[in-house]
């Protein structure tokens, strides 16, 4: 148990798990001792320096999410991750980290023999599909045995199959094939692709938004970015008033608090983005060794961030929108009769509402990332409604998974576990059984999608 612990620490801490994959298609490079030492060990600064930089961006929208709350008097539901894993684990630990370890060698089994050629390096993501699969099987009264076995499948398919979703648009936003998006929203983010490919013939780049003569310091990203925020802090601190903000500021003033919680949150993206550009310097030359000995033609997974500096306007202008959405759905989830009120959770909002936004720019420019943004943030709104009956005793806390491939994942399993077992069994027999066979489809139709694949970047 003390080694099962150990590993676990080690896969679920991103920056360790990406610095040791990148040492490892390194090795099978065979570079040198020092080329080895310089691609690990940037590789985990930079992976240290976007969750700095994400760390930044939570400690002011937390504080955000709460005065929102309070501000406008709403109560429900608050899809958070974090706060959902942590109190899963208090009775599910156990399944959740024989689920993750094996489910991360299922991730490499299957992307070797199989078409979907996904390595997932998300490590705490990784942790939370885990632990909902787990809350999912036992809530529905598999054994620890059955679940980790049935668990660990899942997750290694969850692992491929997500990423595979997203990647059209995924190249589309990075103008290569190198990486994947490594962030279990992946359903929001290609729907998002599909709708700005639908409505935004036409429609400019978010980074190309033509500005007045006095306003081009609006082209700067990270002052549009604080400028912004600090107009959505000064109207939500404003509602909630002087008392209210004394609360979370330590009796700072309310304008002062606002413009500081701006420049916070513009602050946070920048570290971001700088961690980012430092990982994909590094990962994708690494990733060469991997993908040429141990699984050919494997892309890594990277995690959300990864998308933000090939649109930072977009980052901004897809949370808003999805955040707006978040708010009519919760405003129509009042309205309905029994319905559980799910309140828009400003984390999810902003990452996979910001993701989201670049993606939907990608194929249909500002319009995509408005409709795109606001779509996904109507799902992020009513999804996590049809999820809560299969968690079983978590379903009635006052929080829920967030993500939209965390619901489809926990709704799809806990459906064919309302069946029976043997439902469950056959299903993730047959997804598979269809992955193994898809590689080894003729050497025709493999020549035929490669190059549709050129003709779509």
């Amino acid at each position: 148990m003390v080694f099962l612990a150990f590993a676990q620490d080690i896969l679920s801490t991103p920056a360790l798990l990406v610095g040791f994959m990148a040492l490892l298609g390194l090795l099978l490079q065979r570079a040198s001792v020092s080329d080895c030492i310089k691609g690990t060990f940037k590789t985990i600064l930079g992976f240290v320096v976007i969750g700095g930089g994400a760390g930044i961006l939570v400690s002011s929208l937390l504080p955000f999410g709460e005065i929102f709350q309070i501000a406008f008097n709403v109560r429900g539901v608050v899809p958070n991750n974090e706060a959902i894993v942590s109190l899963a684990l208090l009775e599910y630990g156990q399944v959740t980290a024989l689920i993750m370890v094996f489910g991360m060698v299922a991730n490499l089994l299957i992307a070797r023999f199989t078409p979907l050629k996904y390595i997932f390096l998300t490590g705490h993501h990784t942790l939370y599909m885990a632990c909902l699969i787990g809350v999912v099987l036992i809530s529905a009264g598999f054994n620890m045995t059955m679940s980790v076995v049935i668990g660990s499948v899942v997750l290694g398919l969850t692992m491929v199959i997500f990423p595979a979703i997203s990647q059209r648009t995924m190249r589309e936003v990075t103008k290569s094939n190198d990486v994947a998006m490594g962030h279990f929203s992946s359903l929001g983010y290609a729907l998002s692709g599909e709708i700005g490919a639908l409505v935004g013939k036409g429609s400019k780049s978010t980074e190309e938004l033509n500005f007045p003569k006095g306003l081009t310091f609006l082209r700067d990203s990270s002052l549009s970015i604080m400028l912004t925020m600090l107009v959505v802090w000064l109207v939500v601190a404003g509602v909630a008033g002087q008392r209210v903000i004394n609360d979370f500021s330590d009796g700072q003033n309310w304008v002062v608090y606002a413009l500081m919680m701006s420049v916070t949150f513009a602050a946070g993206v920048f570290v971001v983005l700088a961690g980012v550009r430092l990982v994909l310097n590094e990962i994708v030359p690494a990733f060469k060794g991997i993908s040429e000995k141990l699984v050919p033609g494997a892309k890594p997974a990277l995690d959300c961030p990864v998308a933000f500096t090939f649109a930072p306007n977009a980052v901004i202008i897809g949370f808003f929108s999805s955040f707006t959405g978040g708010i009519i759905g919760m405003l129509v989830l009042a309205v309905i009769p029994g319905a559980p009120v799910i309140l828009p959770g400003v984390i999810p909002h902003f990452f996979c509402g910001a993701t989201a936004g670049v993606f939907g720019n990608a194929r249909g420019g500002l319009r995509g990332t408005m409709i795109g943004g606001a779509v996904n943030g109507l799902l992020l709104q009513f999804a996590p409604v049809f999820l809560l009956p299969v968690l079983g005793g978590l379903g009635y806390a006052e929080t829920t998974f967030s993500d939209l491939d965390f619901i489809a994942a926990g709704i799809g399993i806990g459906s064919l576990a309302r069946i029976g077992t043997v439902a469950v069994i056959v299903g993730v027999l047959v997804v598979l059984a269809g992955l193994v066979i898809g590689n080894f489809i003729p050497a025709k139709a493999k020549k035929e999608a490669k190059e549709t694949e050129k003709s779509d970047d």
